[in-house]
């Protein structure tokens, strides 16, 4: 996703657009909503590429429902009817994509309107757009939805029942909404007759040349066809560490309860990838001075059998005791599921990180925002990182500066989220190539620099 919009959702009250980076970062008070701001992202990926209605209830976000989710207005205002929210995400490439385009044909616009049914938010409106061509689902009634369609040679539209049917289920918000559009421009029932779409407001007859336009949106569909992996959501408190484990399918979760039996799995199942992944943790692990190396124990002769999870440090050329994760500090436990995540093969595209830096030292949470920035420099995962860390918002700044991961200014987005009465409004800030912080409002570490002059000086 390179952009994320916001209108009537919690905090947020006016319509505000984002950029997304390899890299952004979420700083601000508490209860600023950079909570809802994840929790949004993976919403909109369920309605955009897993067809469904998101459950605002999921851990690790507990939005609540309706309405503790639309923004409240106060007074005469009451709270809205609706909440909206949408994404752009950049066209692939590709021989069919000609460079006479214009640039905003270059990113699909996903958006999507939530009403209410019961007490739970739901999709009601779904649109896709790409330049000026769109198609649009909205629900007019329980029993009807209505299709629309844009070119730039006019709009049409239709009444479909959500009945059964392979019309009226390709038209049904609880399917994808963008189920091949070539489809749609075909424009024929099960019964193989011509279904109509009405031109709107004066549009000529939808023609061959409309449908051409239409099928610029293939692309997508190929993407819901082949959805990528659904972001990963980690709590701001990971498991914690047990003495022994007894193997188990390793099945990924926000909390890490997965990882030492990932760990055991790749440890006697594949030595070469767990090699490879021992070498990257024992980077990590000193470079954060968490541990020198770590090890799996095995506590019998078969694989089935229990095991131990075991670091140790050394010091010099002496190499300290194996120690058991719940004997060392409660950081290395809690950083684990976050490295472990980045670095697995199989990992998802999109990263939702709460606070990583949670029970690490501060050399440590530098360590992980050096991390940060080697990983979002390969452009093979996103990162949307909430942070209250000092030190590793430093450190990317010191990386971009330095260039020593490959990071640059424009990899980088730092969304600022201040507090009004009643909203909050999320300002964007970028890095330049020295590591300043361009276009800070006032209030923008406000707090920490009032604190540090009266560290250094004392009022008369």
């Amino acid at each position: 996703m390179d952009s994320i919009t916001l209108k009537n959702f919690r905090c947020f009250r006016e319509e505000q657009t984002v950029p997304l980076a390899p890299l952004t970062l979420l700083v601000g008070e508490n209860s600023t909503g950079k909570t809802s701001f994840m929790a949004m992202i993976r919403a909109l990926w369920d309605v955009a590429y897993k067809f469904q209605a998101p459950d605002f209830k999921e851990a690790p976000y507990d939005l609540g429902s309706f309405d503790e989710i639309a923004h409240y207005r106060g007074g005469r205002g009451g709270r809205s009817d609706t909440f909206e929210a949408g994404f752009e995400t950049a066209r692939k490439k590709s021989k069919s994509i000609a460079a006479k385009e214009s640039a905003a044909e270059k990113f699909y616009r996903f958006s999507v309107t939530f009403g209410k049914t019961g007490t739970a938010p739901v999709p009601i409106r779904r649109r896709l757009a790409l330049g000026d061509v769109w198609i649009e689902v909205h629900r007019e009634s329980e029993q009807t939805n209505v299709v629309s369609l844009g070119t730039t040679n006019g709009y049409w539209g239709r009444r479909m029942s959500t009945g059964v049917g392979r019309l009226a289920s390709l038209y049904d918000l609880r399917a994808p909404l963008l189920y091949p559009l070539w489809e749609v421009a075909l424009t024929r029932n099960d019964q193989g007759e011509q279904v109509d779409f009405m031109p709107l407001a004066g549009s000529p007859e939808f023609a061959s040349e409309d449908r051409q336009n239409l099928e610029k949106l293939n692309d997508f569909n190929v993407l819901i066809k082949f959805p990528i992996e659904r972001p990963f959501a980690s709590a701001p408190v990971r498991s914690k560490p047990r003495r022994t484990y007894d193997p188990i399918p390793a099945t990924p979760d926000y909390e890490g309860n997965f990882v030492p039996m990932y760990l055991a799995d790749e440890y006697f199942r594949n030595k070469t990838t767990w090699e490879q992944l021992k070498k990257q943790l024992e980077e990590f692990g000193k470079s954060a001075g968490l541990f020198d190396e770590i090890s799996i124990k095995t506590l019998g002769s078969r694989d089935s059998d229990p095991f131990q999870a075991q670091v140790r440090k050394s010091g010099g050329k002496r190499k300290g005791p194996w120690r058991n994760l719940i004997d060392v500090g409660y950081g290395v436990s809690q950083a684990l599921p976050l490295i472990i995540e980045l670095w697995r093969g199989d990992a998802p595209r999109i990263f939702l990180l709460q606070q990583p830096e949670v029970h690490l030292h501060p050399s440590a949470q530098a360590a992980l925002g050096s991390l940060f920035c080697r990983v979002a420099s390969s452009r093979r995962r996103q990162l949307i990182v909430e942070t209250h860390s000092d030190y590793l918002m430093d450190r990317v700044r010191m990386e971009v500066r330095d260039g020593g991961s490959g990071l640059k200014p424009e990899d980088v987005s730092l969304l600022y989220f201040e507090r009004g009465e009643l909203d909050v409004r999320i300002h964007s800030l970028r890095f330049d190539e020295q590591g300043n912080v361009l276009g800070a409002p006032p209030s923008y570490r406000r707090f920490f620099m009032e604190e540090t002059e009266r560290s250094l000086w004392k009022r008369s």
